[in-house]
């Protein structure tokens, strides 16, 4: 494969990454524009649910997209692991959504982030499920003058072709030791294709993060995800897979409802698969649009706290139930970030977890406790020991709602009955259950302190 052209792009690159600034995590941030012809696929056989698409490169087209490369700010601070990011798009707008959710763990291993704007919808517009068109051309037609996107058939090979430019360590300070691409929602959809069709062919990176995908996968032809009759409402990853593969399951990804739910596309783990499944999780929380913004590391537990506090606003509209508030999404993330990162270096499988329990009915819906939560899946202190009750699932006509679950504080009576001994008997209940889920390999060591910290303050402040 013939490397595409790079250039540096001077000045602050357009991509929201916090209300911080990226030198406060002695990080630095580095826009360079990528060049080049890429190819689209063409199905050999018919896509089936399976996961074993057999594929051939088809057209071909220029193409001049962009990405921004995260790495600490000192040189030997590099771990030599590089987390390339494929930009969900949903929104109308380049959203790095692993970043929001898991930066403090990619700064704490010290890799180099590369975030990569892989779709039409990011670079020049063009359908979302937000319907806005915040795109690159649009926030700053100067400055992007130069992209052209030619359509999300040639974004697989755009992928490629970036993380062959990564491998070659001309982003980063040295070359790297491991490549592992991540994608959230939309992204991890295409991720799902991009494993299923290309990866055997372009065999270009070390493992892939998959979070938060539902039944379906993205379609070759460059068609929508919510309009493509060419492709089944439930993929499975396929046989076979040639490096390790994680998945992060969150309760609405699980269930669906405006989208197809990963139920139906659910497989056994293997010696190359892993799925985690998250109860008491939504599809986006509190942690994404209020915690995450303000999390350096270094925040006060007070100020965690009060981001954390329940809302019922979301993105200036007023709801009539409170969005997902649960902390644990955020946690078991960095741990799968984790887990996912030393399974690549050293062979270490990460470990494997219970499945979310489901009804018998059709659909299924999740089976719930007498507390309203889950049962089944990868156990947090949150859901085994609870002060409130956190869902994926919520019945909302506003738009993007449905992704952003439900929550419900438990009241003072209600926590009096459960824990008759107060903070003290909580956190002690509430720290076992944390060790067992840290010993799991569930959550990391490394937040234990936080966790137990930000679990004292929040029954404080409980009513």
């Amino acid at each position: 494969m013939t490397l595409p052209d790079v250039t540096a792009v001077p000045g602050k690159p357009n991509l929201l990454l916090g209300a911080f600034k990226i030198a406060d995590l002695g990080y630095t941030a580095a826009e360079y524009f990528i060049s080049g012809s890429a190819r689209s696929y063409s199905p050999v056989a018919e896509c089936l649910s399976d996961g074993a698409w057999d594929v051939s490169p088809s057209a071909t087209a220029d193409f001049t997209t962009r990405v921004v490369v995260l790495g600490p700010a000192d040189p030997t601070a590099f771990s030599g692991t590089v987390l390339v990011e494929w930009l969900n798009v949903s929104g109308g707008i380049d959203a790095p959504a692993l970043w929001f959710m898991a930066h403090r763990e990619v700064v704490r291993q010290g890799c180099v982030y590369v975030a990569v704007s892989a779709q039409e919808v990011g670079v020049q517009g063009g359908e979302s499920l937000g319907g806005a068109d915040m795109s690159l051309k649009i926030l700053d037609p100067q400055r992007y003058a130069a992209l052209t996107h030619p359509g999300d058939a040639f974004a697989f090979d755009i992928f490629s072709q970036i993380g062959q430019v990564i491998r070659s360590g001309e982003l980063t300070a040295q070359v790297p030791e491991i490549v592992v691409a991540v994608g959230e929602s939309q992204s991890a959809m295409f991720l799902t294709t991009y494993i299923n069709a290309v990866d055997p062919h372009a065999a270009i990176f070390d493992g892939f993060l998959v979070h938060s995908r539902f039944g379906p996968a993205a379609p070759l032809d460059g068609h929508s995800i919510l309009a493509s009759p060419d492709v089944p409402q439930q993929v499975r990853f396929r046989p076979h897979l040639r490096v390790p593969t994680l998945t992060v399951i969150t309760e609405t990804d699980l269930i669906g409802g405006r989208l197809p739910g990963y139920h139906a596309a659910r497989q056994p783990d293997d010696d190359m698969l892993r799925t985690w499944e998250i109860p008491g999780t939504a599809h986006a929380d509190n942690y994404t649009i209020q915690v995450g913004p303000i999390d350096t590391g270094s925040a006060p537990v007070s100020t965690l706290v009060a981001a954390y506090a329940p809302t019922s606003t979301l993105m200036g509209q007023q709801l009539d139930h409170f969005i997902n508030f649960a902390p644990q999404h955020h946690y078991v993330v960095q741990a799968a970030l984790a887990a996912l990162c030393t399974w690549v270096r050293t062979g270490n499988v990460a470990p494997s977890g219970p499945r979310l329990q489901l009804t018998d009915t059709e659909p299924p819906q999740l089976v719930l406790d007498a507390d309203g939560i889950a049962v089944g899946g990868i156990r947090t202190p949150w859901v085994d020991v609870p002060v409130a009750r956190t869902s994926g699932i919520v019945d909302s006509d506003v738009a993007m709602a449905f992704l952003f679950g439900s929550g419900e504080p438990f009241g003072a009576d209600a926590l009096a009955d459960r824990y008759p001994g107060g903070a003290a008997e909580y956190l002690a209940l509430f720290t076992a259950a944390l060790d067992s889920a840290i010993a799991a390999g569930f959550l990391l060591s490394a937040d234990r302190n936080e966790i137990v910290e930000l679990a004292t303050a929040t029954f404080s402040a409980a009513p």
